[in-house]
């Protein structure tokens, strides 16, 4: 056996001993034999990825790994043409297809349902699921928490300067169970919960442990909007069965590719490929090549009013000659109350001038994509997130005058190159500003907002009477690993903002906000802000 390939073998069994699996000395030795023909390391390492993922998605009865199993899976990759990565540039995910995966403290790592012993995802599932999906906010948060460099007990080699230094910072994360067992007063302690108000006008923190009474009345307040259901960190004292806050925080949030460091390129996004987009490095080169590309958010488009059509029309002439690769247009589609029938039927009819509109410029209809998020007032579900697709007996005439149209589900993921995006068109800001137990006194609500968001690892952190959401479905609005840009369609004032290094933008409602709206450029990841100029503007 030669040096490679005994470097082959052993690189294989660790890889797939770090994803709980061991593979037989049959099968070590057939991946060995079968890789040591490719002579790039790296392309290798992609190879060894891919075939464990496929290995991953099959029904497995063991953690031992046969020479069957790997062949049936090298037959499926290479039957992919090695997921040729070049095709996959602009994906869209419907946020009932994202991935679903929960953290086991045993295994230290991200596994799906199926691993779990979980029964697949329901619109309607058993009253247990309710209690389930702020457990599983909790346990996301907690890992996160935890392995954060003030509460990380992991030891590392550092100098006795920066030992001395970290010693003295780091702090210890305590559960609610460890203050209702201690009879004498405790200082300075530190509790991950949620925060809840079970009786009218008093709050509580609220961990898989136990609940405690909080006393907020001499608690200083971090940056953020403190929501009921929202997650935090209080610091302070125990007394008399009561939590005594002195400071009130959100737990750390962390950069996408800290998260991606602990878990490697596993796919929490979604998308056809195997293996994460977020790790290519050929879609980075593409990423960075195409200085062209380029997406326009806008909100509120409301089709029934002449002003917002002869804008529209204005906004696709200038675009004509450099088409974006994607319009991104959130509800709601139409202003008037009227409901049934006579709704849709006047929603379809606006659709269908919109898609007349677009096909006057042949450029725009076949070399951008126009995707439709719906909002709360438009038809086809209950207000219940996350929320399915406009129906297709309003859409099929626009769909068939533009073939790129694409209608979404509400929250959608756009997966563009190696660049994460989310949408949720929703007055968020709004409800959590209205929400808010403590409101703060500073004006500059959009880095509340993007800490909010990112500190939460989720797009709803507000009570299901606020928000309702589907329980079952709501890690589709979990914000874990931290996307590039997320898009909250809100009729607050249009801002932009940014926390460890993803975006939150707010594109404004369309006519209210004097027909502004978002321009994003991937390959700069620059956010712009743009107008649709009015007649009297052009005059000027």
């Amino acid at each position: 056996m030669s040096v490679l390939h005994k470097q082959i073998k052993q690189r294989v069994q660790a890889i797939f001993k770090l994803n709980g699996l061991n593979l037989k000395q049959e099968g070590s030795k057939y991946l060995a034999e079968l890789l040591s023909a490719v002579q790039d390391q790296e392309e290798r390492e992609e190879w060894i990825q891919k075939i464990l993922f496929q290995v991953q998605k099959e029904k497995l009865e063991t953690a031992v790994i046969d020479r069957s199993i790997l062949e049936k899976a090298v037959n499926e990759c290479t039957a992919e043409g090695g997921a040729d990565e070049n095709k996959n540039l602009l994906n869209i995910i419907n946020s009932f297809d994202a991935p679903r995966y929960l953290y086991s403290a045993e295994r230290k790592k991200f596994l799906k349902d199926e691993a779990l012993g979980r029964d697949k995802a329901k619109l309607l599932p058993g009253a247990c699921l309710k209690n389930r999906l702020f457990l599983d906010r909790y346990t996301n948060i907690h890992q996160r928490t935890a392995r954060h460099d003030l509460f990380s007990t992991t030891k590392t080699t550092e100098t006795p300067a920066q030992e001395e230094e970290s010693q003295v910072k780091k702090y210890s994360l305590k559960p609610v169970k460890f203050l209702l067992g201690t009879v004498e007063r405790l200082d300075n302690v530190i509790v991950l919960g949620m925060l809840t108000q079970m009786t009218h006008g008093c709050y509580y923190l609220e961990d898989p442990s136990g609940v405690v009474k909080l006393d907020l009345s001499e608690a200083k307040f971090h940056t953020g909007l403190y929501t009921e259901n929202s997650f935090v960190l209080a610091e302070g004292w125990f007394d008399d069965e009561i939590f005594h806050v002195l400071a009130l925080g959100f737990p750390p949030a962390e950069k996408s590719s800290v998260t991606r460091k602990f878990f490697g390129n596993t796919n929490f996004f979604g998308g056809p490929m195997d293996h994460s987009a977020k790790m290519s490095e050929k879609l980075q080169i593409v990423e960075n090549e195409n200085t062209d590309a380029m997406f326009v958010f806008m909100s509120d488009v409301w089709l029934d009013e002449p002003d917002v059509q002869s804008r529209l029309r204005r906004l696709f002439a200038g675009y004509a000659n450099i088409p974006p690769t994607m319009f991104v247009f959130c509800g709601n589609f139409i202003t008037h109350s009227q409901s049934g029938v006579q709704y849709n039927n006047s929603l379809k009819d606006h659709l269908k001038q919109l898609g007349e509109m677009i096909c006057s410029h042949p450029t725009l209809r076949d070399e951008s994509k126009f995707v439709f998020v719906p909002g709360p007032a438009d038809p086809g579900s209950p207000n219940i997130y996350p929320r399915p697709p406009l129906p297709d007996f309003i859409t099929k005439e626009l769909k068939e005058l533009v073939p790129n149209a694409e209608f979404v589900s509400n929250p959608a993921r756009i997966q563009y190159c190696t660049q994460e995006i989310v949408v949720f068109r929703e007055d968020i800001v709004t409800k959590m500003c209205r929400n808010a137990v403590y409101f703060p006194s500073t004006a500059d609500i959009p880095d509340h907002v993007a800490r909010t968001l990112t500190c939460q690892g989720h797009l709803a952190p507000l009570p299901l009477h606020t928000i309702p959401v589907y329980w079952d479905f709501d890690r589709s609005l979990n914000l874990y690993p931290l996307p590039d840009l997320v898009v909250i369609a809100d009729k607050f004032e249009p801002f932009a903002a940014e926390h460890l290094e993803c975006k939150v933008i707010n594109p404004g409602s369309l006519k209210r906000q004097n027909y502004s709206f978002k321009t994003y450029v991937p390959s700069t990841r620059i956010v712009e802000d743009s107008q649709i100029p009015g007649e009297e503007d052009i005059m000027e």
